[in-house]
């Protein structure tokens, strides 16, 4: 693919405060650090939640500025009308955060249609649609700040992921194309690839039924480690991850891809290292297979 000029003359890509903030998957860990984040700063926010309480302290701390949604976002009828009703009711949104995540746990041969469906629903499906809900009503106001949480998945892969590393690398690729398309009009996309936070990610995790011939590989070695893993993996403070995030909001120009923690860092620079490093190997055989001078062109 070829590149194309930066056509962003007209618009400025910076916010004026205070902002208003759509953030999905808010009941806890990074999207209630967002919420707490924005609301600290004087923003608006309409969190979207699964549990009608889950942000009932915050709520009666800033009745006039957090309002909560009871959204699950693999319905996409459900999307559709909260996103619809939050613009009618809230004129624009400078912030979408799509956060709403889970993991399923196994290998590809033990997921289920529905399993799958479900995991890609979440991940992929549903940030894709709001994210294409939005873009319009930013366009046409001006610019606004669309937030991809992704994850280091979202470009390191391990066994017994393929159904959340679909869902981020897709997630990801989407992200790359969007930012170009409407970086013209003040729209900037951010994709936030953290490491392991001290969330309640490990909580949600979901592991698939498991078929006894992947029990003594890579599956059943990373299964037993990743739903025994404690503390010593997931390091990152969300409080933090949340400021480096609300920071990119009042930020010119922020970054289109954002590492957060130093395992995020490291496996990034070694996964992207030895990608390239393959890539570079391959030189003379991609530089072969092109039409020598003495083939006649046909027609």
């Amino acid at each position: 693919m070829t590149s194309t000029p930066d056509a962003r003359s007209e618009h400025t890509s910076a916010l004026s405060p205070p902002l208003r903030w759509f953030i999905t998957g808010a009941s806890g860990g990074l999207g209630r650090a967002l919420v707490q984040e924005a609301l600290e700063a004087g923003d608006t926010v309409v969190a979207t939640v699964r549990r009608p309480d889950a942000l009932r302290e915050l709520t009666e701390a800033h009745p006039d500025r957090l309002h909560v949604e009871l959204l699950d976002v693999t319905d996409s009828a459900a999307v559709a009308t909260t996103v619809g009703r939050v613009l009618a009711e809230h004129g624009h949104i400078d912030v979408v955060v799509n956060n709403a995540g889970y993991t399923i746990v196994g290998a590809a041969e033990e997921l289920t249609d529905a399993e799958l469906d479900h995991q890609l629903a979440t991940l992929l499906h549903a940030p894709l649609q709001i994210t294409r809900a939005f873009l319009g009503p930013m366009r046409e106001h001006g610019g606004g700040r669309i937030i991809q949480v992704s994850s280091l998945g979202g470009q390191v892969s391990f066994p017994a992921s393929s159904a959340y590393h679909a869902g981020k690398w897709g997630l990801e690729g989407f992200t790359e194309a969007v930012a170009q398309e409407v970086a013209e009009f003040g729209v900037r996309l951010t994709i936030v690839e953290p490491g392991g936070m001290g969330t309640d990610f490990g909580v949600n995790m979901r592991t698939a039924a498991a078929i006894g011939a992947y029990e003594r590989g890579s599956v059943g070695e990373f299964r037993r480690w990743l739903t025994t893993a404690g503390s010593d993996v997931f390091r990152a403070d969300p409080a933090k991850v949340a400021r480096v995030i609300f920071d990119t909001t009042r930020a010119p120009e922020p970054p289109l891809r954002l590492a957060l923690g130093a395992d995020a860092y490291e496996m990034l620079q070694q996964a992207l290292r030895g990608r390239l490093d393959a890539l570079e190997a391959q030189r003379e055989l991609a530089q072969s297979v092109a039409f020598t001078s003495s083939v006649p062109v046909s027609g």
